[in-house]
């Protein structure tokens, strides 16, 4: 026999045994049926404790939010839909809260949910910022009265509710902190449980000490310094992270309340995977898995609140009710916008 028909034959041979390893591969993996099991699959019950379809009520904000460009209507307002969309991505509903709705059907609706979102924005002062007030005020109440409510407070309105917990409209310092992505930098010794970095995976919480993972876009803020120097701020809030702005000056970028489930950024938690009008939005993949944690710790306390509303009230007003008008051609500002009036 020659060499080549040798080596012929061999090629066969394990290309036969390959064959039949494979074969037997395959032939373990079982299909359910074919495991003669009798204890049919468990679905443990939810929990009853918690409410598995939250709602979160967003405040408006007053405008069109693209500078008069979609709706110069008096009393129009406005909610960016990457806050809605960052409440949803975490199985959760949205109402808007229609700032300027008369005080009654204001809060009506806020009975309808089973926490808070303060966006971000400019408005400081007026109706507004009363109307801020009267639901941080209604939402603190609440938990007095044993009815868990959260709520989040995003870059103005981290703002606000240090205006309003201070009891001083001028507490605020100016940063150089529009337009920048950033780090966290956690304060030392700081406890992370029960907060929303909780649930934070141990490497993306390195990383955002390391890596520039999240938003910043304001001009106000406060100085750790200031914060500690209030009495009023310092035994309602610990802070947990800051950040430095342009000029390397330090503000508190997040803290959360001691006794109350209220947690503040001065930061954008929902930029990252909805907004993308600025190139400076950190889009990565870790960047995406902050804006999914941050929502997810939101929605989790929501599910805590005892409320349990109407079913058909609730969808009655829900932002389904409103379409969202795409104001992203410019290529600048919110993606997409809903536009609000009191009816």
């Amino acid at each position: 026999m020659s060499n080549d028909a040798v080596w012929v034959l061999f090629l066969v041979a394990a290309t036969f045994q390959c064959l039949l390893l494979s074969a037997e591969s395959h032939s373990a993996i079982l299909l359910p049926s074919q495991l003669n099991r009798n204890t049919p699959a468990s679905c443990p019950a939810p929990d009853p404790n918690l409410y598995y379809q939250p709602v979160i009520g967003i405040v408006t904000h007053p405008g069109d939010g693209a500078s008069g460009r979609l709706s110069n209507a008096t009393g129009a307002s406005y909610i960016a839909a990457s806050y809605v969309k960052f409440v949803e991505v975490a199985g959760a509903r949205v109402v808007p809260l229609i700032y300027n709705e008369p005080p009654e059907k204001l809060f009506k609706k806020l009975e309808l949910v089973n926490g808070v979102l303060f966006t971000g924005g400019w408005e400081k002062s007026g109706l507004y910022f009363e109307t801020i007030g009267r639901i941080f005020k209604k939402a603190l109440e609440k938990n007095d009265a044993g009815h868990h409510f959260p709520i989040y407070a995003i870059c103005l309105g981290f703002e606000l509710i240090t205006m309003i917990v201070s009891k001083d409209n001028n507490i605020l310092e100016e940063f150089a902190a529009s337009n920048k992505a950033s780090t966290l930098q956690f304060v030392e010794n700081v406890n992370i449980k029960g907060t929303l970095f909780q649930r934070f995976p141990s490497d993306l919480l390195e990383k955002l000490s390391t890596d520039c993972l999240v938003m910043q876009n304001h001009h106000y803020g406060i100085s750790p310094g200031k914060l500690q120097g209030n009495h009023e701020l310092s035994s309602f809030f610990e802070i947990l992270t800051t950040c430095e702005d342009k000029d390397d000056k330090v503000y508190v970028s997040t803290m959360r309340s001691r006794n109350y489930p209220v947690t503040a950024f001065q930061w954008h938690p929902e930029k990252n995977a909805f907004e993308w009008g600025s190139r400076e939005i950190p889009h990565t993949e870790d960047a995406i898995q902050i804006t999914q944690n941050a929502a997810n710790f939101l929605v989790s306390e929501a599910r805590k609140s005892i409320n349990r509303p109407v079913a058909q009230e609730v969808r009655d007003n829900l932002i389904y009710n409103y379409s969202p008008t795409y104001c992203g051609k410019a290529g600048k500002g919110y993606d997409e916008v809903y536009i609000l009036a009191p009816v």
